[in-house]
This record gives structure tokens, sequence and C-alpha cells, in this order.
């Protein structure tokens, strides 16, 4: 999965679905299959898929999951072994790709301007269905346990990191089209094979690396004001922060360190320009951005 904010928004390059009957018609990421007698290493061939079918070069690449998909046939089993790049975004030529929003495939995960609508109004609805439906009432205590924890609800807190969790119990429910549903808009736009997975699990190991790792500098470029910065960890985290502890906070971790320049672009006063400072992570074991862990 690649990942970039602009403006505010957190985006994925998808391209054209691939017409094999098992991608519903929709957005896919950039994906390919690995030939071990001329790939020499998954990132690597990682690298050559994407610019093959992107023209985009990527920088920051880690390794995400690996997904066991099940038979292939012929005694074999498929592996997906999934990664995550984060960069800045930039004009793609080829023809079927480009950028999509990540709150389009998971609209319940944006809390910015509070808790949105779709939770009460039709993925808590849905989900109290499901469970009214399961015979074994041991187990529709067990469902209904992991439903309040996961979304927040009867006295549980919102924990941004569950993204994963959340999207499973939507498909374990059989309400979104990867599960066979019809067509849902307030339940996402569904992804080519079990690529919204891989972008929630994307966004779930963000959403806990921001706090200990200082990964939201890939994602701005290198000289930038505090408010790109904070747009960038609202971004990914789907929160909004509270504009004066946040910058005590990453000033205070000596996050990062004055330029002596200003942006006058701003439409307004000229804001100063910050850096990255790198020392940073030699003198701090865990030099994150101290994000909170949940909203009730």
């Amino acid at each position: 999965m690649i990942l970039a904010v602009t403006e505010g928004t957190p985006r994925i390059l998808t391209i054209a679905s691939p017409a094999d009957g098992t991608a519903y018609g929709h957005n896919a990421l950039p994906w390919g299959p690995l030939d071990p007698r001329t790939d020499r290493t998954l990132e690597r061939t990682l690298r050559s898929w994407v610019a093959r079918q992107s023209r985009l070069a990527l920088g920051y690449v880690e390794q995400l999951y690996t997904f066991d998909e099940g038979r292939a046939g012929e005694g074999l089993r498929r592996i997906t072994v999934t990664y995550l790049a984060l960069v800045q975004e930039q004009a793609i030529p080829q023809a079927g790709a480009g950028w999509r929003d990540v709150y389009a495939f998971f609209p319940w995960e944006d809390w910015r301007d509070g808790r949105p609508g779709v939770i009460d109004d039709a993925l808590l609805p849905a989900l109290n269905t499901w469970l009214a439906r399961l015979s074994d009432l041991q187990q529709a205590e067990q469902e209904r346990e992991r439903v309040d924890i996961h979304f927040g609800v009867n006295g549980a807190p919102w924990v941004p990191e569950r993204v994963l969790e959340r999207y499973e119990l939507l498909y374990q429910a059989g309400l979104i089209p990867e599960a066979g549903a019809e067509r849902q808009p307030a339940f996402g736009r569904p992804m080519a094979l079990n690529h919204r997975r891989v972008v929630a699990t994307a966004l779930s190991r963000l959403r806990g690396k921001i706090k200990y790792r200082p990964v939201v500098f890939e994602l701005l470029p290198p000289r930038f004001t505090l408010w790109q910065l904070q747009q960038v960890a609202e971004a990914l985290a789907g929160m909004s922060l509270h504009k004066q502890n946040f910058r005590r906070l990453v000033e205070q971790g000596g996050l990062v360190a004055s330029t002596g320049e200003f942006a006058y672009d701003t439409g307004g006063r000229p804001a100063q320009l910050f850096r990255f400072r790198r020392r940073v992570l030699r003198e701090r074991p865990a030099p994150g951005v101290g994000l909170p862990g949940g909203v009730s």
C-alpha cells in the first residue's frame, strides 16, 4: 500500500482492478506475482511492480503483513506479502492509476469532525440486526462485547488503532461487498481481492506507530510548518488535536528544529518553517508525537 497525505487528506494509490472475476470491479492496490526464478528480493520486486503499474519511484518502504490466502490448486497455497510505502503525492501518468481518499473506504474511521454519523445511523443498527440473528446465545454475547469494544459503545472508548478489528467485524457480519453483501455506500467503497483488509492493516499499524516512531515526517517535505505537521498527524489518526498541546509535545520532544525561514503562502501571517531533527532518534527510544489512545 502506498500512502500520501495531501492538504490534510490521507490518500492511497490505486490501480485498475484485475479482470479475473475476483475483483468486484473496484480499485486495487498495486500488486503482482513473485517469480522466484527471476525476482531476487521481495522489496526489489515490489518497487519494480509499482514502477510498471504507476511509474512511481518509492522511498520509505516497510514490510506490513503476510496473508495466507489458502489453497491455490495443485497442492499449492497462495501467500500474499504486503508492504507499506509512505510518499508525497505526485501526478501518476499511468492510465487507470490514481489517488483515493482513505476514508472513502473507511468512513467510520474519520473522527476529525467528531463521531461519524455513519456509526450510529448505519453500522450499529446493521450489527445489532446481525447479533439478533445469532442462534447461539453465548456466541451472541461474545460478539456483542466485540462490537462494544471495537466501535466504542456502552462505555467503551473509541481506540483509533483498531481499524482492522472493526473491518473484520463488518466482514464477519456479512455487511460489506467483499463478504458477499450488496453494495452499501455507508459501509465504504469496496476494493479488489483482499485489498481493503490490507489498507485496514496498514492504517492500524500507522496509528499505533506514530505514537513511538517519527513516521509522520516521511509524509512531509524537508521544510514544513507546524500546521502541516499537525495536519498529517490528524489525517493518520483520524482525530483532531489541540493545536497548542500538539505543538508543545512536538517541540518539547525535540522532534523538530527551526530552519530560520518562513512560509509566506499561508493566507495569513508568515509561518515559521521547521525540519525533522534526526538526532532525536539517538536521544529517545520512542520519538513519536504522543497522540491520545482513545476517545469516549
